[in-house]
């Protein structure tokens, strides 16, 4: 797969999902495959996305990570995502979850290509059903299999068995501290509710509150992010933060 039909066919998933997208997006210091912005009522939220069309034995290293990280930080991008038609290194894969990149390798690729085929074909079945086109079954389109095939998936592709979250709630509970805060709301909503209608003892709410935090620190991010590693950590981060806040709020 040639470079432009790689950033053309992102670039195109990015649109079906809402994003204005730049190709080529030139900065002072870099040029950004893809520049995408998801427009919202809170915001725009910036990705900044690498397309590496390498040799099927290629693992594309840290040097790349790096330099979108740059590249992040100049945009204000709050995500990255680096898509490759060969493979990352171990150190990439070990420093992308830790800074919360997006990696997608061929396998990936795979995956994106086979649920935006089926995004196209639905349409064209109901057309068919209405009369519109021949009874010919409509051919749907898969990426070669020599060029894509092995790993993560990323940002643009979903797990077949987690519930589908809207662009912009997603958006915003992968940030973290938007995150922590959405925690400590629900805990203590829900846990002074239980203590209002149950009578339950102040001790025995805090305890509640603590058991919602901690319940909720891993199932957010278990719906909204893909890579199992990032969800673990996140959940671990956003669990102890919300203790420690809730901790203060109960000794207030």
């Amino acid at each position: 797969m040639k470079k432009k039909k790689l950033v053309d066919f992102i670039a195109k998933v990015m649109e079906d999902s809402g994003f204005k997208v730049y190709k080529d997006f030139r900065t002072s210091q870099h040029i950004v495959d893809i520049y995408g912005i998801l427009p919202t009522t809170l915001g725009d939220i910036g990705v900044v996305v690498a397309c590496k069309n390498y040799d099927e034995n290629w693992k594309v290293g840290m040097d790349v990570l790096k330099e979108m990280e740059m590249a992040a930080k100049t945009l204000k991008a709050s995500k990255i995502v680096i898509v490759t038609t060969s493979d990352f290194s171990s150190q990439a894969r070990n420093y992308a979850v830790k800074r919360n990149m997006k990696l997608i390798d061929r396998k990936g690729l795979v995956k994106i290509a086979e649920e935006f085929s089926k995004r196209i074909q639905a349409p064209e079945e109901e057309e068919d059903e209405e009369g519109y086109y021949d009874e010919e079954e409509v051919e749907v389109y898969s990426p070669p299999t020599t060029v894509l095939g092995n790993s993560t998936r990323g940002l643009l592709s979903k797990k077949e068995h987690r519930t589908p979250v809207a662009p912009l709630v997603k958006g915003l509970l992968q940030n973290t501290v938007i995150l922590i805060v959405t925690v400590v709301i629900i805990s203590f909503l829900l846990a002074t509710l239980l203590q209002m209608t149950a009578g339950l003892t102040t001790s025995l709410a805090g305890v509640m509150k603590i058991m919602i935090a901690a319940a909720l620190s891993y199932g957010i991010p278990y719906i909204v992010e893909d890579d199992g590693a990032v969800v673990m950590i996140k959940g671990t981060i956003v669990f102890f933060s919300s203790l420690m806040i809730l901790v203060i709020m109960i000794l207030i």
